[in-house]
């Protein structure tokens, strides 16, 4: 399924020319990172630019302009304004480089997090800007659970402190089933480490790609057979949520052993995902030729699917799906994988207190936090469809506590808005952060 990206800039804008879309590793705290003068002044001209004013041309480089022109700029600035008010000024400036910060530009209903890159050769343009994040103002757990009921289609949440048991911090239908979209692939990372505990497999054990799947990813491209280790797999399927690694490692692993996992790591209804699909089986039965077997898989137990792929198994590989099928609406949302924010609660504690060390680093390649959070750890695995959201993070705080920070949205008669999404688990985790 497609990877789930961390933000949209100013909903279509990209981070930088090279076309960079997650937020890049913060720095190590032990250095007091100083910010140009150069980046000073092109912050401050931000709210300015917001406000549909100040100097388009002058202050941001060609290849921005090139993908943004001034008349998209000036009408998402128009949005940002009708939405939060006008921006009023700059609250707070977390530097990266001398030549790259986050920053809160406050506006008069809301505060928005933006990260900004400026060129470090004159005239300094600025060639990134990506809003991560916009929060009301004296915003707070109950003003996101409301914005959360809000929501069209269904959603449910949930943070919970993670120690001797889960203890809820904040739960929005935390026992509701959900669509996990790539979400379900931090099963199949929780069975590799299981299985290298164990002493069955090691992270250096070498296999074969097999059958490809549909991007996202990058090994679907690659030739067939490619010798790739199991760590290299289970870093590409969660980082960059590569379908083609994914499918490669939980055959690999066993699609028996993988479905015992859904269970053992706390599933509450394992029922409702066995057995679990690699993504070209999702997309093949999600293909329109195969809306009867769809509509059989939904009304089929877990022996009934099993029965239904190995009697089908011929017409499944002969189906070859094509990813502009999820372009129009959802797809044959009841073919997926399904757990509440409780269940990926369970999984993420698995993960933390039996994984080992390498599959928390796997998780923790593309964290997908606020900028400005500074957590201690974050790992993360989210996923998505048209119509389906969903993300998972484990977080430590640097007080040294644990939580888990879970939710999804699903409509089954239009898409998601991923900004909209990813604001309100932000703010859930901005909320973890500072308090």
């Amino acid at each position: 399924m497609r990877t789930l990206m961390f933000a949209l800039a100013l909903l279509t804008v990209p981070l930088a020319a090279q076309g960079q879309t997650t937020a890049p590793p913060a720095p190590a705290q032990a250095t007091q990172v100083q910010a140009a003068p150069e980046l000073t002044r092109r912050i401050d001209a931000l709210p300015v630019l917001i406000n549909g004013s100040g100097d388009f041309e002058g202050t941001f480089d060609a290849s921005f302009k090139a993908q943004v022109p001034k008349a998209q700029f000036d009408a998402l600035g128009a949005q940002l304004r009708a939405q939060h008010g006008k921006a009023v000024g700059i609250e707070q400036v977390t530097p990266r480089t001398p030549h790259q910060a986050v920053v809160r530009v406050g506006f008069e209903k809301s505060v928005a997090t933006i990260q900004i890159i400026v060129d470090p050769a004159p005239p300094h343009a600025i060639s990134g800007l990506l809003i991560s994040q916009v929060e009301p103002r004296g915003d707070g757990l109950a003003q996101i659970e409301a914005d959360f009921r809000a929501l069209p289609g269904t959603a449910a949440y949930g943070v919970y402190r993670l120690g001797d048991s889960r203890t809820p911090v904040a739960e929005y239908r935390g026992d509701a089933a959900m669509p996990l979209g790539s979400a379900f692939k931090l099963w199949v990372l929780a069975e590799a480490a299981r299985q290298v505990q164990a002493g069955t497999r090691k992270w250096r054990d070498v296999v074969t790609l097999d059958t490809r799947s549909l991007p996202s990813g990058i090994t679907q491209n690659w030739p067939t057979g490619a010798p790739v280790t199991l760590h290299s797999l289970a870093t590409l399927m969660i980082s960059i949520s590569d379908n083609t690694a994914t499918d490669t490692l939980l055959r690999a692993l066993g699609r028996d052993a993988v479905d015992a996992m859904v269970a053992r790591a706390g599933a509450s209804v394992p029922g409702a995902t066995l057995p679990v699909l690699t993504t070209i089986e999702a997309f093949q039965l999600k293909s329109p030729g195969n809306a009867d077997l769809a509509a059989a898989w939904k009304g089929a137990g877990p022996d009934g699917r099993r029965k239904l792929l190995r009697d089908n198994a011929t017409r499944l590989a002969a189906t070859k799906p094509d990813a502009a099928m999820f372009e129009a609406k959802p797809l044959a949302l009841d073919v997926e994988w399904f757990a509440s924010p409780r269940d990926q609660a369970a999984l993420l504690d698995w993960l933390r207190t039996r994984s080992g060390a390498e599959a928390l680093a796997i998780m923790a390649v593309n964290p997908q936090v606020p900028g400005d959070a500074g957590f201690a750890y974050a790992g993360f695995k989210g996923g998505s469809e048209t119509g389906v959201i969903y993300g998972s993070w484990l977080v430590r705080t640097k007080a040294g506590d644990w939580y888990a920070i879970t939710g999804g949205w699903t409509r089954p008669d239009a898409a998601v808005e991923t900004l909209t999404f990813m604001s309100l688990m932000q703010r859930l985790m901005r909320q973890v952060a500072t308090n």
